[in-house]
């Protein structure tokens, strides 16, 4: 294995939590409501899997989506400003570069979003690419952000672990020809990750170092004559 690619709402930072409560909030002021069974397939792609302002017109009819739209964005920055890193996310980036893996990020949201939130952080420096959606014709379930995020990197599919939160990420990954790992957050976990070559509670829960071993036992070897 030689590189690390992260997906990056859900997985680095919990944005689409954030999201999601910024929505249902929203949609109760309208008198509307919007349930998880409805809004998880859109979860991790940019594909108009789901309209959430047409589902709310069928529910109380027509709205002004312009002030609807602000008052929901108040809520979801509120919420955003108060996000860290998601448990073990920040050990398993420093482990990676302590190891000399290859560090990308490929997600389905845009540049700015995504380099906004890692530089507030102060992640970016991890990373040598950042794949995003502006970068290709179509985001995840399609394997085009991974394989992009692969090339830019100059590492084979085959030798790239994918580090995922939803079935959309996982499904991308695998169609890339890459070992995914999921890890679910609040959203994610109802959904079924069981294509995943693994599932992890929490990057908390497992070292990069332990994930390596098991994953290529001959990788502890390379480990011990790296160094510290």
């Amino acid at each position: 294995m030689k590189a690390l690619i992260f997906d990056f709402d859900g997985t680095i930072l919990d944005t689409e939590q954030a999201e999601y409560t910024a929505w249902i909030q929203a949609y109760a002021r309208y008198g509307g409501e919007l349930t998880l069974q409805d809004y998880l397939p859109g979860v991790g792609t940019t594909d108009p899997v789901f309209d959430p302002y047409a589902h709310l017109e069928a529910q109380i009819g027509p709205f002004d989506r312009e002030a609807f739209d602000r008052e929901r964005r108040e809520k979801l920055y509120a919420l955003l400003a108060e996000l860290q890193p998601l448990p073990g996310v920040l050990d398993w980036l420093e482990q990676a570069r302590s190891l000399g893996l290859k560090l990308a990020v490929a997600s389905s949201s845009s540049a700015r979003w995504v380099l906004g939130h890692l530089e507030q952080h102060r992640l970016h420096g991890f990373f040598e690419h950042v794949i995003t959606r502006e970068h290709v014709e179509r985001t995840k379930p399609d394997p085009a952000l991974f394989l992009k995020a692969a090339e830019a990197l100059g590492a084979a599919p085959a030798e790239c672990v994918a580090v995922e939160d939803s079935l959309n990420g996982v499904k991308a990954a695998k169609a890339a020809g890459m070992y995914a790992v999921a890890v679910p957050n609040f959203l994610t976990r109802h959904l079924d990750l069981s294509p995943a070559d693994r599932l992890l509670p929490s990057l908390a829960e497992l070292s990069l170092e332990q994930f390596l071993q098991e994953l290529k036992p001959g990788i502890a070897v390379l480990m011990e004559t790296r160094g510290p």
